[in-house]
Formats: C-alpha cells, structure tokens, sequence
C-alpha cells in the first residue's frame, strides 16, 4: 500500500513538473513584432467597420444622425477613403489628390462595402509587405500640413502614420455608432455575444 501510494506521489509531482514547465514554456512565446501589432490593431478595426457596413439596413445608408452631418454611408466612405492616405505613402505612392470619393460613385451598399473591405486589405497588405524594417522608416507625412503640431515636421514613422489612421478610423466607428442609435439600432460590438 506504501508503495501504491508513494507511487501515486511520484507521479502526480511529474505531473505537476511537466504542467509547471509547460506552463513556463507556453507563457515565453515572443512578443509580437512591431509590424505584427501594428496588423493586428489595423485588422481589428477594420473588423468593426466593415461590420458596420454590412449591418447597417441599405435603406439607411443615407440617413443623417442630425441635419449638419453627413450621411452614414457618406462617414463609411470617408473612413475607407482615409486608409489610402497610409496604403498609397507605405506603396511610395503620391497620396489621395481628394479626401474623399463622392457618394454618387457608389451605386449601392454593396458597393460601399467592398470598398471598406478594399480599403483594410489594401493597408493590411501594405503593412505585411513593408514588415518590422519598413514599418520603422522614415516617410512625407501627408498631414504635415494639416496639423499645427507637425508644422516643419514633414517626415513620420510609417508605423506612426498607420497608427494615425487607426485612430482616425476608431473615431469614424464612434461617430457611426452615434448614427446606430440615433436610428434605433444597436452597432454590432454593442449586442450580446451569443
């Protein structure tokens, strides 16, 4: 019975060594690389926007959340429209001659759709092909003028200038989300995950 019992000992303080150091093992993976985060954070809002797009009832995309605003569909495009600001300088291309394209270029929600989704996997893959080394160097910021801050300052990390436009997006979501309830909807990362 001793032995029965030392034996279950010894095998449960194997059990428990393999677990520990399993553990340790899987909690050391690398950190992900600065262009990997930079992807992960790019993708992950253009998840909620592209969600957004699809979402929201084709009957609506001309609604105005309040008369001085534009419409949702005019705010989606605007958002899509600003990722090529990054896409087009990270390609070594001049950037957008005009923010924006016009709503009439849309014919339908379809259309709007397939050109956020463009839009973010357009950038993605600019980020993937520029990896850690390009991600770091040295571009013309497009805004360098818009920006009083940036005045005199006309280069920017590439990293940067996609983290810019991430942000900018994040703030076309919250404006969208206002049109969601304005509407009387809710923006899909608002409803219960079933």
């Amino acid at each position: 019975m001793k032995k029965v019992i030392a034996s279950a000992g010894l095998t449960l303080a194997v059990l428990l060594g393999a677990s520990f150091v399993l553990a340790r093992t899987a909690s050391k993976a690398p950190a992900p690389s600065p262009s990997q985060v930079v992807l992960s954070q790019w993708n992950e809002v253009g998840r909620k926007l592209t969600a957004m797009a699809e979402d929201f009832p084709e009957d609506k995309y001309d609604f105005k959340a309040a008369p001085s605003t534009g419409t949702f569909a005019v705010r989606m495009i605007h958002g899509a429209a600003a990722n090529y600001f990054f896409t087009n300088v990270a390609l070594g291309q001049k950037p957008p001659s005009e923010e924006d394209p016009a709503r009439a270029q849309f014919k339908n929600k379809a259309a709007i759709v397939a050109y956020v989704k463009k839009s973010f996997a357009d950038g993605a893959a600019a980020i993937k092909s520029k990896g850690d080394k390009g991600i770091s160097t040295l571009v013309s910021d497009p805004f360098a003028e818009d920006v009083p801050a940036n005045a005199g300052k006309e280069q920017i990390r590439l990293g940067d200038l996609a983290y810019g436009l991430i942000e900018h997006c994040g703030e076309v979501y919250g404006q969208l989300s206002v049109y969601y309830r304005v509407a009387g909807l809710i923006p899909p990362e608002s409803r219960p995950k079933k």
